[in-house]
C-alpha cells in the first residue's frame, strides 16, 4: 500500500511538496484549504474547507502536509499529530518560539515523525560537501562565508509586494527566508552556536527612495519601462514558461496576458515597490560564534541575481569554495580538485531548491514507509535549535548587542 498524505494548505508550497509525493509514490487522499480553485487541483482526493473538518474524522492519511501561511502552522500541527498523523512542516516552524515548542513537544507526546522542511540539507550538494567536510580533508572548520543573493525580482515578489512583505502578517525576514542558511550552516559546520551579532535594515524599498514621477501601481506608471521593479518586466516572461508554475501561480491563476494585466491591476502584485507596506529587511548580516571558537559570517542581500547560494569554508588543512552546483577543494597537502555534480536544478522553487524539495518528501514518505527515523535530517529538535539562533540573531540586530545562547 502507498503511503498516504493529507494536504494542509495547498498554495505554492503545498502543492509543490503535493507533487512531488506523487513522484515519491505516495497517494494524495485529502486537501484542507478555503479556496475553491485551490482545490480543484487535487482532483482525486477528498476536498475540506478548514483543517479541523480533518479532526472530526477518523485519520485519513499516514502524512500531514502543513504548508498554511506561517503564522498558522502551529495549531494544525499540534492538533494533527495528536490525531497520529506524521507531520511534513514547512519552513519556518511557527512564529514564536512557544509555538515551535508546542509542536515539537506535541509530535513527541503523540510518537509520530516530524520533518521541518529546511531543503537545503537534503539537496545533492549539500550531501556532497557535508561529505568532504566529514571526511576531515580540508581539517578542522574555523570559519564560513555565507551569501544568500535572494535576488533583485524575488525580494519584490515575496517580500514588497507579496505574502512576506510585513513582519505582524508572517515574520521578519531572517526567519521567512534565511532560518534555512543558518539551519543549513548548523549542518555542516556541526557545532553549538554560542554567540551571534547581526545588523541590516530597510535600505531600498521606502516611499522616500520612489522615484520621481512614479505612479502607485506599474500599470499608471510614466516611468515603468525604465524601472528595474517594474512587475510586466518582471512577469510576463513567465507567460512563456508554463513549466515554471512560480512566481506566476501567486499573481494569477489565469496564466494568459489578459489574466496578468487583470491580476497587476487590480492585486497587490502590480504596486509600486516603493507605495508598499512593506516593513522586512532587505539586506542583513549575522556573525556567529560557535563552540570552539569557530566563526561563520552570513549575508543576505536583495541586491544581486537570484541564484544558488555561495559559500567558501576555511579549514586547517584546506578551504572550499562552493555555488550551488560545484565544490572547488584547495587541498594545501594535495593541491586543488573540483566536484562536479553535473545537471542541478535551479534554485528557485520553480526549479525545487536544486533539488531539495524532492529529496526531503523522498526521506520523508520512506522514513514513513519503513519506520527509519535516521532518514530525517531537520528533526524537531534540531529545528527548533536553529529557530532559536534566528531568534537570538534577530534580537541583537534591533538592540545592537552581542547575544550569548
Amino acid at each position: 500500500m502507498p503511503v498516504t498524505i493529507a494536504i494542509v494548505g495547498a498554495g505554492s508550497r503545498g502543492t509543490t511538496y503535493a507533487a512531488s509525493a506523487v513522484k515519491a509514490g505516495a497517494q494524495i487522499v485529502a486537501v484542507a484549504e478555503p479556496r475553491a480553485a485551490a482545490r480543484a487541483q487535487f482532483t482525486e482526493a477528498e476536498h475540506f474547507e478548514d483543517w479541523r473538518e480533518l479532526l472530526e474524522r477518523p485519520r485519513l492519511a499516514d502524512i500531514a502536509v502543513i504548508a498554511t501561511q506561517d503564522q498558522y502552522h502551529a495549531e494544525p500541527a499540534v492538533a494533527l499529530a495528536g490525531k497520529g498523523y506524521h507531520l511534513l512542516l514547512e519552513k519556518p516552524m511557527a512564529t514564536s518560539e512557544a509555538d515551535c515548542s508546542r509542536i515539537v513537544q506535541a509530535a513527541e507526546d503523540a510518537g509520530v515523525m516530524l520533518a521541518v522542511c529546511h531543503v537545503l540539507r537534503y539537496t545533492p550538494y549539500s550531501r556532497a560537501l557535508k561529505q568532504v567536510v566529514d571526511s576531515g580533508r580540508i581539517g578542522d572548520i574555523v570559519s564560513v562565508e555565507h551569501l544568500e543573493p535572494v535576488g533583485w525580482w524575488h525580494q519584490a515578489h515575496s517580500y514588497v509586494r507579496g505574502n512576506w512583505r510585513r513582519e505582524d502578517e508572517s515574520s521578519f525576514m531572517l526567519m521567512t527566508k534565511s532560518c534555512h542558511d543558518l539551519d543549513w550552516l548548523a549542518y555542516i559546520i556541526g557545532r553549538p552556536a554560542e554567540r551571534v551579532s547581526s545588523f541590516g535594515s530597510l535600505y531600498e524599498f521606502r516611499p522616500e527612495r520612489k522615484p520621481e514621477g512614479a505612479a502607485d501601481r506599474c500599470l499608471d506608471c510614466a516611468i515603468e519601462p525604465t524601472c528595474a521593479y517594474s512587475a510586466p518586466r518582471i512577469y510576463t516572461p513567465f507567460l512563456d514558461k508554463p513549466h515554471k508554475k512560480w512566481p506566476l501561480s501567486i499573481v494569477t491563476l489565469d496564466r494568459t496576458p489578459e489574466g496578468l494585466m487583470t491580476a497587476l491591476r487590480e492585486g497587490p502584485y502590480g504596486r509600486c515597490v516603493y507605495s508598499c507596506d512593506n516593513d522586512v529587511v532587505d539586506h542583513q548580516v549575522v556573525n556567529i560564534e560557535y563552540e570552539g571558537g569557530v566563526t561563520a559570517s552570513f549575508t543576505m542581500t536583495a541586491f544581486a541575481a537570484y541564484s544558488h547560494r555561495k559559500t567558501r569554508i576555511f579549514g586547517t588543512r584546506g578551504s572550499i569554495d562552493g555555488d550551488g552546483e560545484t565544490i572547488a577543494i584547495h587541498d594545501f597537502l594535495n593541491g586543488p580538485d573540483v566536484v562536479d555534480l553535473g545537471a542541478v536544478d535551479g534554485a528557485s522553487a520553480a526549479d525545487g531548491h536544486g533539488g531539495g524539495d524532492q529529496a526531503i518528501v523522498d526521506a520523508f514518505v520512506e522514513a514513513v514507509r519503513t519506520g527509519d527515523t535516521g532518514l530525517i535530517l531537520t528533526n524537531g529538535r534540531e529545528s527548533l535549535d536553529s529557530h532559536r539562533l534566528v531568534w537570538a540573531a534577530e534580537h541583537a540586530r534591533r538592540t545592537g548587542t552581542v547575544v550569548r545562547l
